[in-house]
């Protein structure tokens, strides 16, 4: 019987294995796990009494099931391993009676359980035979009690995301003295000090000790003795520890692993790294390691996998590989450097590393080019060479490399074509991306027969013919297609669409394909469609029930969207639609979408009222509407979905006062633009912290600027202009932090930028990715009054301050000039008065001013920066400002002494003195110095006589011979 073994002497059964068969799947088949099938497997209910006939067992393993556990399992007397991994979804306890099976088991799996962070039962301390002891993932709490297992070999413990309750140290680990293997994976070891450390070196037959994920902020730099150098794997990533790396890790000469990835360590890389001469695996990645690394951690003749991505490593590769480019290393099979500083060219010798398998130098500036030797690496299964520097053409060579899985060349300078040559002995490619920021075009055979079927290939800003089109439909396994601004120019027939039954992601932007989508797109795994930036015409296409993204931003569409959208695409997640020519109605039923985050119809003819079950909406986060000719008003369903964070409702026909719920509800909204609307009422008080833009250009709102705007601590553009807004400037806007400080946010969302509009720099400007980087204050064309605040001054990061177009009165802020990076400066048309503060000298990022139609009054301040704008129209109907650029003189520019004082005019007068009298000694020396020397030599009188007649003689020779060439042409013409 399956899963049941007997002795071959006595008959005894002496094994029962139970153990689900889901427990034993690959890593490749998680993928196709069902659960449903999963559950089904499952043996449940009670284990029967009967199990104690089994006089002779000494194995059982019921693990990834569901029973009850049962209270008499401890009277199998002879049971040696006992294995209840997985072995209830709904908790429950551990038998003390497993106590009685003191002298005879050795191992016990309590792992992947649900004990309800229950403590170890002291019972475990009777366990004097236990070798194995495996409670990883289980929510135990950890006891004392386990130093009572002196025979104990294997302690897994990780997992567990439990902290030391019991003691702030781990002092009792000292008494496990032949433990070898010791796993404390997620336990929190923050308030445990070096406990664990020392603990652990009183440990002499360790081999394994894994401690990653434990919070441990502090590591000792040395220690007094070390008893652990029999330790064979090390692991201490993702903690928190800031250090260089310890003395002591050198001395663990027997060390084939070494994992400190994902700490803070720093500094350079200590070159005693080196003396660790068993090493095969060393992890020091996501770090703040600096500088060169030593040679002589490639002197390792045992070396396998070198990972010291994400960090800040210079120099170039032939240094970081040291003695493995000399050969020394037959070994090393993976190669990760990725993510640092590198600056060097791609070395010739790397082709020496004829076991090299992963090579990976994304993100650095790797240049030159691709060596010939590449082909050399015959082992080769990864190359990553994203985002560098490198140029000139990719070598045929590469198409030697016969057990490349995945190829990488995309964000490079590459230039010169890809041909079949290229990829001629790939057979095992199975991913290829490849794109250039210079002319590069792929050219294969539409009858060429690749030697491998890929499954992803990613081709951008290079060119591709029709060739290469009807090559790719060859290509029948792919489930990922990017063919993103490749030039293709011609129509693409429907049956290409059709050629790929087993693709999921399909992104032809950025091209000029004309003609229609096909209507109808039955592809059952397609669920992410990028067709945006073409030339794409006719009515909204039906596609796949299974999309999730659908991207026809910037094409020709046009028609209405269908009614029945939420029927044909239900699990439609992001949708973008905008600028295109489609019109009609939003339909209703697009708020049955309950999986919708992303809405874009920007830029369309859409009219009609929107649609009013917004609470519909769970998982809303953007909703992009402007530019079409909506109206209506905003119904209060709006501020249910407490998920939205972009709200775009700008330059259409939408009237009414604003809901109070959605700036009450969504507490996450991040962006609001509704300019360029029929808006009236007055604003909210109440509207999210997390605001970054805030957009109400051109409505009808009234009434005062509410002080919590003061509040929105990461605004950074407040566009109020062209309203009715009365009353004062709040004097609370030094409390916006994000307009102090001058930082920007991050992107919202890595498929989502938006598009907006404002007023800057005298015009009007659209930004996009570059919205971040950008802080503006506009309370233009309103009814203000009063003064302008001085504690506009504390803005320090304020790029725009447009003020113009309202009734303010009282001086411009003296200290105005702490506005350091302001570009634009628009303060006209208001009833300011008074100078020109001197601080305008310090604003050197200006670019943009006007101070026109006030009553400012006397010298405008002279500075590097203001006699760049020339133009007087800046200073326009203030008739009392004087000076430069204006043709109104200042009264001290005409009359110096009327304005300036005595002092100033002896200073002029000294000045014209000094002048005069350095003409007259020049004048005297110049004369003397030629006449005087010609009166007293008499040799250089008359040489200097018989100069002149020479040149007297040549020049009456030329004016003759000239003028009678003159009369010969004259005559000839008669």
């Amino acid at each position: 019987m399956e899963g049941i073994s007997c002795n071959n002497l006595t008959g005894h059964v002496v094994k029962m294995d139970l153990s689900n068969a889901y427990y034993s799947i690959s890593y490749e088949e998680w993928e196709l796990w069902d659960e449903v099938a999963y559950r089904r497997s499952l043996l449940r209910g009670k284990i029967n009494p009967s199990l104690l006939s089994l006089k002779h067992l000494n194995y059982l393993d019921l693990s990834w099931n569901d029973f009850e556990l049962p209270q008499f399992i401890g009277q199998l007397r002879s049971l040696r391993y006992l294995n209840l991994s997985a072995f209830s979804s709904y908790g429950g306890v551990i038998p003390e009676s497993i106590g009685n099976l003191s002298s005879c088991l050795k191992t016990l799996d309590l792992s992947n359980n649900y004990f309800d962070g229950i403590r170890i039962p002291e019972f475990f301390g009777q366990l004097k035979s236990l070798q194995f002891l495996d409670m990883s993932y289980s929510s135990f709490e950890i006891t004392s009690n386990l130093a009572n297992l002196s025979d104990l070999i294997y302690l897994d413990l990780g997992g567990n995301f439990w902290s030391i309750k019991t003691s702030k140290n781990l002092n009792w680990f000292s008494q496990l003295s032949f433990l070898k293997y010791l796993n404390l994976q997620s336990l929190d070891l923050s308030r445990a000090g070096d406990s664990w450390l020392l603990a652990a070196n009183m440990l002499p037959s360790l081999l394994e000790l894994h401690l990653s994920f434990c919070q441990i902020e502090h590591i000792p730099v040395s220690l007094p003795k070390i008893n652990i150098t029999s330790l064979l794997i090390l692991d201490m990533s993702q903690n928190w520890i800031v250090s260089s790396i310890p003395s002591w890790l050198f001395n663990l000469t027997s060390l084939r692993k070494l994992d400190l990835s994902g700490n803070s360590f720093g500094g350079s890389i200590a070159w005693e790294l080196g003396s660790l001469k068993n090493l095969e695996e060393l992890d020091l990645s996501s770090n703040g390691f600096e500088g060169q690394v030593p040679r002589l951690i490639g002197n390792s003749s045992k070396l396998k996998i070198l990972n010291l991505a994400n960090n800040k490593i210079v120099g170039g590769l032939p240094e970081l590989l040291g003695g493995c480019l000399g050969c020394t290393n037959d070994k090393l099979e993976s190669v990760d450097l990725s993510l640092n500083r590198l600056n060097c060219k791609f070395p010739a010798s790397l082709g020496m590393l004829q076991n090299l398998q992963y090579l990976n130098l994304e993100s650095n500036t790797v240049g030159g080019t691709i060596p010939e030797s590449i082909g050399n690496l015959s082992s080769l299964k990864t190359l990553n060479l994203r985002y560098n520097h490198m140029n000139g053409s990719v070598p045929e060579s590469l198409g030697q490399l016969s057990q490349l899985l995945q190829l990488d060349l995309s964000e490079n300078s590459w230039a010169g074509s890809l041909l079949e040559s290229h990829f001629i002995n790939l057979t095992r490619l199975e991913s290829f991306a490849v794109s250039t920021n210079q002319p590069m075009s792929i050219i294969f055979n539409a009858t060429w027969v690749a030697p491998f079927m890929l499954n992803t290939i990613d081709i951008r800003k290079c060119s591709v013919d029709p060739s290469f089109l009807v090559w790719l439909q060859s290509q029948t396994e792919l489930s990922i297609v990017t063919l993103s601004s490749t030039n293709i120019l011609g129509p693409i027939s429907e049956e290409w669409f059709f050629k790929f039954p087993q693709i999921e992601y399909l992104d032809l932007s950025y091209n000029q394909i004309p003609g229609k989508l096909p209507l109808l797109l039955k592809c059952p795994n397609l669920n992410h469609i990028d067709l945006s930036h073409n030339q794409f015409e006719g009515p909204f296409p039906f596609y796949s029930s299974n999309v999730s993204i659908l991207n026809l931003e910037s094409n020709l569409l046009s028609g209405p969207i269908p009614s029945n959208l939420d029927q044909l695409m239900p699990n439609l997640r992001e949708l973008y639609l905008s600028e295109n020519k489609l019109n009609g109605t939003i339909p209703a039923s697009m708020c049955n979408m309950t999986n919708l985050a992303i809405l874009t119809l920007r830029r369309n003819q859409l009219s009609g009222e929107f649609p009013q079950a917004w609470s519909l909406w769970s998982n809303i986060l953007v909703v992009d509407v402007g530019y079409n000719n909506l109206s209506g008003d905003i119904p209060s369903s709006m501020g249910v979905p407490s998920s939205l964070a972009i709200l775009k409702l700008n330059n259409n026909n939408f009237g009414g006062e604003l809901p109070s719920l959605i700036f009450e509800n969504c507490t996450r909204l991040k962006s609001v633009d509704l300019g360029s609307n029929r808006f009236t009422g007055s604003l909210p008080s109440k509207i999210s912290s997390e605001l970054f833009i805030l957009r109400l250009r051109s409505n009808f709102f009234s009434g005062h600027i509410p002080h919590e705007l003061c509040l929105l601590s990461m605004l950074h553009v407040l566009d109020l202009g062209d309203n009715n807004f009365s009353g004062t400037i709040p004097k609370c806007l030094k409390e916006m932090y994000s307009l102090v400080e001058s930082f920007s946010n991050v992107s919202y969302y890595d498929s989502y930028f938006e598009q907006i509009t404002l007023m800057s720099k005298g015009t009007e400007l659209t930004y996009n990715k570059t919205i971040f980087f950008v802080n503006i204050i506009d309370l233009s064309s309103n009814n203000l009054e009063g003064e302008i605040p001085e504690e506009v001054s504390s803005l320090a990061g304020l790029g725009t301050l447009n003020l113009s177009r309202n009734h303010l009165s009282g001086q411009i802020p003296s200290k105005i000039g702490n506005l350091r990076w302001l570009e634009t400066l628009d303060l006209s048309h208001n009833h300011l008065s008074g100078p020109i503060p001197q601080s305008f000298s310090t604003l050197t990022s200006l670019s943009h001013l006007n101070l026109s139609y006030n009553n400012l009054a006397g010298r405008i301040p002279s500075s590097t920066q203001l006699t760049t704008l020339v133009d007087s129209s800046i200073y326009e109907a203030n008739p009392l400002l004087c000076g430069v650029p204006l043709a109104t003189k200042c009264s001290g520019d005409s009359t110096p002494a009327a304005l300036d004082g005595k002092d100033d005019k002896d200073e002029d007068d000294n000045e014209k003195l000094v002048f005069y009298g350095s003409i007259v000694f020049g004048f005297i020396i110049g004369f003397w110095g030629v006449c005087g020397a010609l009166l007293i030599k008499k040799s250089w009188r008359y040489a200097y006589f018989q100069f002149f007649d020479k040149i007297k003689d040549q020049v009456a020779l030329r004016i003759a011979l000239t003028v009678a060439r003159w009369h010969r042409r004259r005559s000839l013409l008669v």
